[in-house]
């Protein structure tokens, strides 16, 4: 166990994002090679627009994914007392200080500061009060001045700002709530973090937080500031671009390691491998790795690596993961066949789970319709012989395996002058209903004789007209 401890601070204002889940995998991904540990917390203290629903859909997104955590879920809502604490510290120091500005004043004051070209930032107006009138008031951190405040970011490098252009941080509301870059301060200095692995957008709030952490005498650690992920017009990842839910994903039929697999690659890379298992990730995961430009998403390379997956993944587990896919469609699986011997037959051509669910409906339905236009291409009295002949077939053989069955078919072809096509595509669209399915020896060992021959006879009489 060594003494690196990161985290993952999502708000519960939403669900959570394929940002945030890329920086909980990094987090997650240098704890687990490192063996440190990795710590889930929630930062709460929006009240109005924290939701109980978004920590579940938070929670759900990160144990999806397989994320586990080896600390918390802490709450920021649960360490009020604990930010009040170090405000009055800070204030008995003469580090911070009271500010009675209203907010019509600060404003007026921004306004003359962008007209007179000045940075608008708060002009410390408050700052050498000495009176203290019953008025409402905010806690303000008084920030050092002079010089700059620098650190090394562990993948974008050294990053300096010149401490002239921090003004005073509110650090306490009127109301008496701490503000977003106190309680992260306090909460990453009291676990303990040294990594602090998040998204570029927070490189702005570093210099602030690294001069609380010095006025309190914690010690500042590590930074690495993730690029964010982009569409592709090159702007923010949103919701016009897609799905941007882990969840979303989850119910569009993505494997939680064909998301992971992505994600991982989206920024970081080894050498020109593509395909990584978990243990892989682990093992290969370097934090300085991580490029230093954005993410471009790209569905299609995503929708790749999920057909890799199903495609190599264990028929029992798609089964159990198919299920929902199914039950939202009104299938009974003790209906038809195992469903893990249905998958099997689907697996190799599957981009989705959503699409597999589609696909295998006709094990559990029988066709209410058929494929009209291929049918078409078929002369009526070569549909009744071909129909004929295979129930028939069917109804006294003893074979029972795809290969057997198969076999089968080709005989008949040599018997009759058939071209495989010519029976293949009639027997495909009585069984399923269309052309796009399994083969044929495939659908017949996993509808089984009986069914099959049923399915046969049925279309056999459509054409007939009986």
């Amino acid at each position: 166990m060594s003494d690196l401890r990161v985290r993952f601070a999502p708000s519960p204002t939403g669900y959570l994002h394929v940002g945030g889940a890329r920086t909980a995998l990094f987090n997650w991904l240098l704890a687990r090679k490192q063996g440190g540990t990795f710590i889930l917390r929630i930062e709460d203290t929006d009240v109005e627009r924290s939701t109980r629903e978004s920590v579940d859909a938070i929670l759900q997104g990160m144990e999806w994914l397989g994320l586990d955590w080896d600390e918390g879920p802490f709450y920021q809502s649960d360490s009020f007392p604990l930010y009040r604490e170090y405000v009055q510290r800070l204030l008995a120091e003469g580090k911070a200080y009271r500010c009675y500005c209203s907010a019509a004043e600060l404003e007026a004051r921004r306004e003359l500061a962008m007209r007179e070209g000045r940075k608008p930032k708060y002009d410390g107006t408050c700052r050498d009060r000495s009176d203290h009138p019953d008025a409402p008031s905010v806690v303000r951190f008084r920030t050092p001045q002079g010089g700059e405040v620098a650190f090394n970011d562990l993948i974008k490098g050294r990053i300096a700002f010149p401490a002239e252009e921090l003004d005073d941080l509110i650090i306490q509301r009127t109301d008496g709530t701490p503000t977003y870059n106190f309680c992260v301060v306090i909460d990453d200095a009291t676990m303990k973090i040294t990594t602090v692995i998040r998204g570029d957008d927070h490189v702005n709030n570093t210099p602030r937080q690294i001069q609380l952490y010095q006025a309190l005498g914690f010690p500042v650690p590590e930074f690495a500031h993730v690029p964010m992920i982009l569409g592709s017009d090159k702007a923010r990842l949103s919701k016009r671009h897609g799905a941007t839910s882990v969840m979303a994903y989850r119910d569009m039929g993505f494997l939680p390691e064909a998301l992971i697999n992505y994600l991982v690659r989206l920024g970081w890379s080894h050498g020109d491998d593509e395909i990584f298992s978990r243990e892989e990730m682990i093992q290969r995961f370097d934090i300085g790795s991580v490029g230093r430009s954005a993410g471009v998403f790209n569905p299609d390379k995503l929708l790749w690596l999920n057909a890799h997956y199903i495609k190599a993944g264990d028929p029992e587990r798609l089964a159990d993961l198919l299920m929902p896919h199914l039950t939202r469609r009104g299938v009974v699986i003790s209906n038809g066949p195992v469903l893990a011997t249905v998958v099997k037959t689907l697996q190799e051509r599957a981009q989705t789970l959503e699409e597999m669910a589609e696909r295998a409906l006709f094990y559990y339905q029988a066709p209410q319709g058929y494929d009209e236009t291929a049918l078409a291409k078929f002369d009526g009295d070569h549909l009744a012989k071909v129909f004929q002949v295979v129930a028939e077939k069917l109804s006294t053989t003893q074979a029972g395996t795809a290969t057997e069955f198969d076999a089968i078919f080709k005989d008949i072809c040599a018997e009759n002058a058939w071209k495989m096509p010519q029976v293949g595509q009639p027997l495909r669209i009585a069984l399923s209903g269309g052309t796009q399915a399994p083969g044929i020896g495939e659908i017949v060992e996993t509808l089984g004789r009986e069914e099959s021959v049923r399915r046969i006879r049925v279309l056999s009489n459509v054409i007939a007209g009986v």
